[in-house]
């Protein structure tokens, strides 16, 4: 077995969505993986701060703010936060457009506080109650702050939560080409939720990245995710895995499919696909 390099998504796939404990079954294939001479990175849309509780489990490298930052053994291989100009843009530009949003610095994460206050105003349609709690769940696990508490630190990318995909669409437009917007696959709550990207980077840049730093053809890579933000990260390496919770639309771009978070997915992944020895 030739050594891969293997760029694992967080939440939805080594995690539970918005939790910091993998299963233990992925713990002990990510430590198999490593004894045989495989790299295993973490390849995700949370800012290097929210990683600090998954980094002691030992991992050759981060991708973190969905290939805006990424480390490699120790060493800072690429490094690019939205310009001054480029985040005002695109704050502004969300806000006149009535769209809520968290910003993601380096470390810290702040998000729009008006948000929450909707959904307690409309607690009564669809799923917003739900919604309230999910958000307040998210936010509270990754340590994500109000927006007042902002201090300008450099801004990677933005998750939104929009009330209609037409108002994304608009602000979409306003902020092409510098900017892509990722939107989720279906609904929460009656809400639109996605990212805004800077096009100078993405998960498969990341992936591609990590394999020029280190010299290794990009086909001994391996993604495993679960949405559609990491489409790009399956298509770039060289075998692309769903989770069996992940999306129908990542579902039809994967090479293969392994059970869900919660049935040992990455566990069996590695031992389908001959990442471990046992």
């Amino acid at each position: 077995m030739g050594k891969k390099i293997i760029f694992l998504d967080i939440d939805g796939t080594l995690t539970e969505p918005g939790s910091n404990e993998p299963p233990e079954s992925a713990l002990w294939a990510i430590g198999q993986a490593r004894r045989a001479g495989n790299l295993v990175f973490l390849c995700t849309g949370r800012n290097y701060g929210m990683l600090s509780p998954l980094l002691k489990y030992g991992f050759d490298g981060v991708a973190a703010s969905s290939g805006g930052y990424i480390e490699c053994q120790g060493e800072k291989v690429y490094d690019c936060p939205m310009t001054e100009q480029q985040k005002q843009s695109v704050l502004g530009t969300l806000k006149e457009h009535g769209i809520f949003r968290t910003v993601e610095c380096f470390k810290g994460a702040y998000t729009d506080e008006g948000f929450k206050d909707f959904l307690r105003e409309h607690a009564g349609e669809g799923g917003n109650s739900e919604l309230l709690r999910w958000r307040e769940q998210i936010e509270e696990s990754l340590n994500i702050l109000p927006m007042e508490e902002y201090d300008g630190q450099p801004v990677y990318k933005v998750v939104v939560m929009s009330p209609s995909r037409e108002q994304l669409e608009e602000a979409g437009k306003l902020l092409a080409p510098e900017f892509a917007f990722c939107i989720q696959d279906g609904n929460t709550g009656g809400f639109i939720n996605g990212e805004v990207v800077n096009c100078k980077f993405d998960k498969g840049k990341a992936i591609e990245r990590v394999c020029s730093y280190l010299q290794a053809p990009i086909c001994d890579s391996v993604a495993i995710g679960d949405s559609m933000n990491d489409r790009e990260m399956l298509q770039a390496a060289g075998l692309g895995i769903c989770m069996g919770n992940g999306s129908d639309g990542l579902k039809r771009l994967a090479d293969d499919i392994c059970p869900s978070v919660s049935e040992g997915g990455i566990r069996d992944a590695f031992r389908k696909h001959h990442l471990i020895y046992v």
